[in-house]
Order: C-alpha cells, then sequence, then structure tokens
C-alpha cells in the first residue's frame, strides 16, 4: 500500500487525481493540501471531488498534509511547486508534478532539487500523449528537414499557460530529432507580411476556448502529401490516472528526476 497526498486538492486536477486514488486499492489517501485562505480547508477532500467521504480534511499546512505520505502529487502553479518540491526534499517524500508554465530558472532549480529527492516530472501524465511524444519522434527523424513541422494545441479558456507544456515538450522532441535548438527556431506567431516560411521553422500555434481538455495535433507537410499525428483528451481522468501510475512507479526509486517515458518504457 502506497500513501499518497494530494496538493491542490480543490482544484479540477486535483480533485480528478483525489478520484483516481480513492478508487485505487493499492492506495491510500492520507493529505490534502490547498492554499491558505482557500474555503475548501477543513473540508473532507473525498467529498469536494465528489468521490465520497475519504475521511481526509484538506489542509494548507505542508507539515501536516504531507507527514504520512509516501508520494506527493502536485498538478498546481510554479510557486506552489516548488515549495512543495523543497518540503519533500526536507520530508524525505517522493513528488509526481505535472505543473507546466515553469520559468527557465524555475526548471534549472527543479533539476538542481531532481538530486535530492526522487521526482517524476512531465508536463503530461497521459499514457496516449507520452505514446505520442515517441510516435512524432521516430516521424520525425525518418522524414528530417524534407517536411514542415507545426504544432497546434487547444485548451479550455481557463488555462493561464501558453503554448501548452505539452507543446513545449513536442516541439523539444522536435528539434532535438532535427539536431537545431527550439529557441532558434521555434515560431510562436505569425501576422502581417511575413514572407516565405524558413527552412527547420517549428510552429507552435495555441487556441483557448470553451471547456476543451486538451487536443494536440502535430503536421508533418511534404511534397504532396500530409502527416497529422493528434491526440485528444476528453477527460482529466487520464492525466490523473497516469500520475498515479507514476505515483506507484516511484515510490521504491532511487533519487533522481525521471519523466513518464521512464514511468511508461518507451525510452530507447
Amino acid at each position: 500500500m502506497v500513501n499518497i497526498a494530494v496538493t491542490g486538492a480543490a482544484g479540477r486536477m486535483g480533485m480528478a487525481i483525489t478520484n483516481a486514488v480513492q478508487s485505487n486499492s493499492m492506495i491510500k489517501f492520507v493529505g490534502a493540501l490547498e492554499r491558505e485562505g482557500s474555503p475548501m480547508v477543513g473540508h473532507d477532500a473525498g467529498e469536494v471531488a465528489g468521490a465520497g467521504h475519504a475521511g481526509v480534511r484538506i489542509t494548507d499546512n505542508r507539515d501536516i498534509a504531507f507527514g504520512e505520505a509516501d508520494v506527493v502529487i502536485d498538478f498546481t502553479a510554479p510557486e506552489s511547486t516548488i515549495k512543495n518540491i523543497e518540503e519533500c526534499v526536507h520530508l524525505d517524500k517522493a513528488i509526481v508534478i505535472g505543473t507546466t508554465g515553469l520559468s527557465h530558472h524555475q526548471r534549472d532549480h527543479i533539476k538542481e532539487l531532481g538530486a535530492k529527492v526522487r521526482m517524476v516530472m512531465a508536463p503530461n501524465m497521459s499514457v496516449g500523449v507520452n505514446l505520442l511524444f515517441k510516435l512524432v519522434h521516430d516521424a520525425v527523424m525518418k522524414v528530417g528537414h524534407d517536411y514542415d513541422i507545426e504544432i497546434i494545441e487547444a485548451h479550455h479558456r481557463h488555462k493561464k499557460d501558453a503554448p501548452s507544456g505539452t507543446a513545449i515538450r513536442i516541439s523539444e522532441v522536435v528539434a532535438d530529432a532535427l539536431g537545431s535548438n527550439l529557441e532558434d527556431v521555434a515560431v510562436y506567431e505569425r501576422r502581417g507580411i511575413i514572407g516565405e516560411r524558413q527552412p527547420g521553422e517549428i510552429g507552435i500555434q495555441t487556441i483557448r476556448a470553451g471547456d476543451i481538455v486538451g487536443d494536440h495535433t502535430v503536421i508533418l507537410a511534404g511534397p504532396g502529401e500530409r502527416i497529422e499525428i493528434t491526440h485528444k483528451a476528453s477527460s482529466r481522468q487520464n492525466f490523473a490516472v497516469g500520475a498515479v501510475k507514476a505515483a506507484l512507479w516511484i515510490v521504491d526509486k532511487a533519487n533522481g528526476q525521471y519523466d513518464m517515458q521512464d514511468v511508461l518504457g518507451l525510452k530507447d
């Protein structure tokens, strides 16, 4: 039995993760964290998530929320995630991170912390999306610079960061397969008289609308044909199930920063 605590317990992903934790017989739900001042502090986390009574009260105190946990699952915001990792280092807890919108400085700091804690960090915990990463890498390795590559992502109107962490990761996979530096070839917006598309560009375009959970499409357009690789999420539950899979995997691993490709055994 693995003891798990959930951060952002009253948020959309926090509630989805709580449901996934509650329904898994290999897990004991032991802690739930929310921001200071949240009206949900003191409420039963299972009832807040619609998962039924869990016997776990939401708290804004990390020591209390993480105290009994083997693994913490964190889908919050960059600043909160940094504090949660630091607390896990202090308490010797493993952590699974799905937070996006991290700055380069924050990523570097997390990399430093990763040597001191067992950590799975990925912009998307979905099994399908991680298969997409693999398929895109293999496809780009085959077509190389002969095909133009565009990435289109769509999410709900409340999402705060753009492009999505998943789209950024896809673009990193593409750049790596092409042997390019992403910062040199990424194009995030096109407007006006921009001239012809430059060789090696990686286009990354963003849509924000309605309640779209998460759609990602990679277009590889060559002479006379077009390949499209698409993943569409219809529910946040697939992210939550992936996060739980990662939590069960990381619990007995050595300190270090891992990703979902490690969890799913997709690395060559």
